[in-house]
């Protein structure tokens, strides 16, 4: 066996056709798209407006989004409505380090005070916000403020066996707490217009062309490298007990898995997951704002895995690249109509594409194949087995 064959990422990839060509297009959305905005000439055929490569960065890290709710959903059975609180909130520790590179460049020239503290009358400045005018500060926030809600998030409702429908509506009162708390002004985060009119991140000028292609790209590979990790942990002994919770948590408890620990290690790795996603997302469109935090967009997240197909992991970003790009079309040209449309494809997938596209695919690629080995074989042939 050689070198290559001996990577966790060749292994992830063994049996997996669709993820590569997934993972394909990925890389070539965000390797091809920026390298066309910055060297092709303007107005050529080949030219990628801005517009269009921030728009497909966007869509980029709601991929990741998705995944992360697909690894705890799909896998673990544990329906989030709340993976929006934790999307924002790294968004939030990321914006929170380019108002402060913003020093005196802002409206009221206030080197160490952001604009909208200025104009709310501050007199200094908040003690949570110290040491976000070092990057490593801030993404170490990135990782540690929805890590570390979720984790005691979830240790207070797994503890309690909060399961199913229950579960997922906490959680969705949870971001909807975190909404209304974000939208006051005295809470020290920007009020009702949140952290804007960021300048530069690492020096490099945010509005410019090539840092916005190197943002794409980083989001092209963290959605790449998170699902490699999610791939292999699904693959592991330890994924296979979260299918086994999943499907069976009484049984899995009383084999004597402790489920509880399963089920917040995950949850915490989600979120942190969903965090650096709102990392990257706030430098792209430029702006943190509190209505990320809005349950409806963590119910959309739901959409773009169910659409997919959970439990698949390429399928989460199937869905949300095809109801991303869908959104930005539907927005424009029929504004009114887009969530009747998101609603109404969400029904029809769950009546006709109950495994979404990529059990379709699967199954076509079965058909195609020849292949009897649908999902019910396993089950009937252990039937065959105990009936002998």
């Amino acid at each position: 066996m050689n070198l290559l064959q001996q990577t966790f990422i060749y292994k992830a990839l063994q049996n997996d056709i669709f993820g590569r060509y997934v993972l394909s297009f990925v890389i070539i959305i965000g390797t091809v798209i920026p390298l066309l905005n910055v060297f092709a000439p303007e107005g050529s055929m080949f030219d990628i407006t801005t517009f269009t490569m921030t728009l497909m960065g966007k869509i980029l890290c709601f991929a990741i989004l998705a995944l992360a709710l697909d690894l705890v959903w799909g896998y673990c059975g544990i329906l989030s409505l709340g993976h929006g609180a934790f999307f924002s909130l790294g968004g939030y520790a990321m914006g929170m380090y380019l108002m402060r590179q913003i020093g005196d460049r802002g409206v009221y020239g206030n080197p160490e005070l952001p604009d909208f503290m200025v104009f709310l009358n501050w007199d200094a400045l908040p003690w949570y916000w110290y040491g976000f005018d070092s990057f490593g500060f801030a993404l170490l926030m990135v990782f540690l403020a929805p890590g570390i809600l979720a984790f005691v998030f979830g240790w207070m409702a797994f503890r309690s066996r909060v399961t199913g429908v229950y579960f997922s509506i906490i959680t969705q009162a949870l971001t909807f707490a975190l909404m209304q708390a974000f939208f006051m002004n005295k809470l020290g985060f920007g009020g009702n217009n949140g952290l804007t009119d960021f300048k530069d991140i690492l020096g490099f000028n945010i509005q410019s062309d090539e840092t916005r292609s190197v943002l794409v790209f980083t989001a092209a590979l963290v959605l790449c490298i998170t699902y490699f990790v999610c791939k292999y942990i699904v693959s592991s002994k330890f994924g296979k007990v979260l299918v086994s919770i999943r499907d069976a948590e009484s049984r899995t408890r009383f084999l004597g898995y402790r489920v509880e620990h399963y089920k917040l290690l995950v949850f915490t790795f989600s979120a942190i997951v969903a965090g650096v996603a709102g990392a990257i997302y706030v430098p792209l469109v430029g702006a943190a704002n509190p209505s990320e935090f809005s349950p409806i967009n963590s119910i959309g997240i739901v959409i773009w895995v169910a659409l997919g197909g959970r439990g698949t992991l390429y399928g989460a970003i199937i869905g949300a690249l095809v109801i991303g790009y869908a959104k930005s079309y539907f927005t424009t040209s029929f504004p009114d109509l887009w969530l009747y449309i998101l609603g109404g494809l969400f029904v029809l997938t769950t009546m006709y594409l109950p495994e979404g596209i990529a059990g379709r695919l699967e199954q076509l690629r079965q058909k195609r194949n020849g292949s009897k080995n649908d999902p019910s074989t396993p089950a009937k042939n252990a039937e065959l087995e105990v009936a002998k």
